[in-house]
């Protein structure tokens, strides 16, 4: 059967080629391109793209654009960079759509983690926050709540800055969980600097939770660091 892909005409601009085979068939700078360019995919649009991928230091790092590295797009870069980030935006929400208890449960297969479904291993726990957390440049601390069975029955938002015992605190973990009526849960943050290598305040924010989880009757099962592209679980590395 023959594909959109072989339908494309030999010269067919990136536009064409996007809406005929889709976005894996582009490269970055075409992608950035079409958006910068509002979808014309002209050589103008191709060539700003290359100079804000390099403005920016590569397309990680490219919603950390300040005003400073936004000169490659000239006068118009309040409204191209809100294009930028727009579009980001929406790929990290495609990517993984925030939990909250009561939501649908989808195609496992097409969303990692579902409220209803149980978590199985770290790896969904990173599939579903890797969307949202490694392009941040500040840690932030979120609690995946589960039943009985560890099934998702929501996450909770708890703190954003750098993971320290006094911002990291039991009763913000804790209060959500117990008003939910969950039976554990799964501690997640990530590292800006990409490495999900736990530190030693991870170690020892994990140890507290755990001995707090013991007192008020709530299971500590893991502790899932999100880096760039890798994860660790504290729980899988026995760092228990």
């Amino acid at each position: 059967m023959e594909s959109c892909a072989d339908q494309l005409p030999e010269r067919a601009g990136a536009r064409d080629r996007l809406l005929l085979a889709g976005g894996a068939v582009l490269s970055d700078v075409e992608l950035l391109g079409l958006v910068l360019d509002a979808g014309a995919g002209t050589s103008a649009g191709l060539e700003l793209a290359e100079r804000v991928l390099g403005a920016a230091g590569g397309l990680a790092r490219l919603d950390r654009l300040d005003r400073r590295a936004c000169a490659p797009l000239g006068r118009l870069w309040p409204r191209r960079l809100a294009l930028v980030r727009a579009a980001l935006e929406l790929g990290r929400r495609a990517a993984a759509e925030p939990l909250a208890a009561g939501n649908p449960v989808r195609d496992a297969a097409a969303e990692p983690l579902a409220a209803g479904n149980p978590v199985r291993d770290a790896a969904a726990v990173y599939a579903h926050f890797r969307g949202r957390l490694p392009q941040l440049e500040r840690e932030v601390f979120y609690v995946l709540l589960l039943d009985g069975k560890n099934r998702v029955q929501g996450e909770v938002r708890v703190s954003e800055g750098s993971l320290t015992a006094a911002l990291v605190h039991p009763r913000e973990v804790f209060a959500p969980a117990i008003r939910a009526a969950a039976a554990a849960l799964i501690l997640v943050h990530n590292h800006p600097s990409g490495d999900p290598t736990p530190s030693a305040e991870d170690s020892a924010i994990t140890q507290r939770l755990r001995q707090a989880g013991e007192l008020v009757g709530i299971r500590v099962l893991d502790h899932v660091v999100i880096g760039r592209g890798r994860w660790a679980s504290m729980a899988e590395e026995g760092r228990w």
